[in-house]
């Protein structure tokens, strides 16, 4: 069965705009999922990256382009700033890896509610009620935002250290094998290479 790390972090419009194709991709071709939230700005300055305020201009403007773009292309309405951004992804990583520890419920209907709530919703993906109202939502136990905290917040800071020494550096980033794969528009080639076409 064919693996596919996934590194992520709930406050990517593009993370949104991946929508479920990855777990629409995984289950054409029965490989699995491991979710992998990161902080993607420590990434990013880890790994010669810079964080949006400090981009030039021109990638700026270029972001919003893609943005919009890519909205249109998958028909997922995005706000290109939302109230609540830039926002402290840690409360949801934290409880999208105890859901993971946990099971029971959809992963990727959570991710994408996380991404969704912050990018459509206006909404606080840092707010205990938000982050309850998600778990119960794709399936979880809304006390999960309660317990194994300290455990969760120890894995967060592994798959930091795991990302950068896998050669990712940006968000989202999906890893199976050897094959890397960078950005949700990369999506199509990761599915081609577990055709085996690419």
């Amino acid at each position: 069965m064919a693996r596919i790390d996934y590194y992520f972090t709930t406050v990517s419009p593009f993370v949104y705009l991946a929508g479920v194709r990855l777990e629409d991709i995984a289950a054409r071709h029965g490989a699995e999922i491991t979710y992998k939230p990161v902080d993607a700005q420590a990434l990013f300055a880890r790994t010669g990256g810079l964080a949006l305020p400090q981009r030039h201009d021109s990638r700026k403007a270029y972001r919003l382009q893609e943005m919009a773009r890519q909205s249109r292309k998958h028909g997922l309405p995005i706000n290109p700033q939302p109230m609540f951004w830039p926002v402290n992804p840690a409360p949801s990583a934290y409880a999208i890896i105890s859901a993971q520890t946990a099971g029971g419920g959809d992963l990727g209907a959570l991710v994408h509610g996380f991404a969704r709530a912050c990018w459509a919703e206006d909404k606080d993906i840092s707010d205990d009620a938000v982050i309850r109202d998600q778990l119960e939502k794709a399936g979880f136990d809304p006390a999960l935002s309660d317990r194994g905290m300290l455990s969760a917040a120890e894995s967060y800071s592994v798959n930091l250290e795991e990302a950068v020494s896998r050669g990712a550096f940006g968000v989202p980033f999906y890893i199976t094998g050897e094959e890397r794969f960078w950005g949700q528009d990369r999506l199509e080639d990761l599915d081609l290479h577990l055709s085996g076409k690419l």
